[in-house]
């Protein structure tokens, strides 16, 4: 029986209860909030283990809803829209959102999505013990806390820019193309887009890098893909 906790936010009362009763089969624990009001108050009342966010929501919206998330807190967040818009994905996944499924989907395909993020968002915070801490010049990353420091502040990262920056940063020099990149954080090519990749990139330079169009981090190898340079 798990022990996690999935806050649902979404409008539509059937499809809220239909993934419901899916993910109780599972035994997960599940609030579902009406709105995003609601699903904001709920966040923070029940410290949920994972958010499943409509995107157009009555009150607060989906999108500003995961930024208000985000900016509090590293859970896995999978945006649900009605929108087949390359648009909406993207904003989605720059707000940083961690997936993104569009109606109708396939309850069962959104159940192996939760599974693999919990999964991913665990091993992340629980790394063995051999990881540590990782350090160059003023960027420190912590694998065992699953933190990250920029001249000893907190850098507020969502869990796939922490999984990106910690691969590439424990492989200095190393060239990743995106589609490695895609496959070692996502782990499954046909349920995603590899120009995730490069919207998460620029997510992680605008957090870390002093000088974002000057990256001195995480370089791009022209033609290639991208590499962590730790000098």
């Amino acid at each position: 029986m798990s022990s996690d906790k999935i806050l649902i936010v979404e409008d539509e009362k059937e499809i809220a209860e239909l993934v419901r009763d899916y993910l109780v089969r599972e035994g997960y624990q599940v609030i579902i909030s009406p709105d995003g009001e609601q699903g904001l108050q709920d966040y923070r009342r029940h410290a949920p283990d994972m958010v499943i966010l409509d995107i157009m929501l009555p009150r607060v919206d989906g999108m500003e809803l995961c930024r208000m998330i985000r900016n509090e807190s590293n859970i896995p967040i999978l945006m649900l829209s009605a929108k087949h818009s390359e648009v909406d994905k993207i904003l989605s996944l720059g707000l940083g959102a961690d997936d993104y499924m569009t109606k109708p989907f396939s309850p069962g395909e959104l159940v192996a999505r939760i599974k693999a993020q919990l999964r991913r968002y665990t091993l992340l915070s629980t790394p063995p013990g051999n990881q540590g801490m990782l350090k160059y010049g003023e960027l420190e990353i912590d694998s065992k806390g699953y933190n990250v420091f920029l001249a000893g502040k907190k850098v507020d990262l969502s869990a796939k820019e922490f999984e990106i920056l910690n691969l590439l940063a424990a492989n200095p020099q190393q060239v990743f193309t995106r589609e490695q990149i895609f496959d070692r954080v996502w782990g499954f090519n046909e349920f995603g887009d590899i120009n995730t990749v490069t919207v998460h990139i620029r997510k992680i330079r605008e957090k870390v890098e002093p000088e974002p169009a000057r990256p001195r981090f995480i370089k791009t190898v022209w033609g290639v893909g991208y590499k962590f340079d730790g000098g």
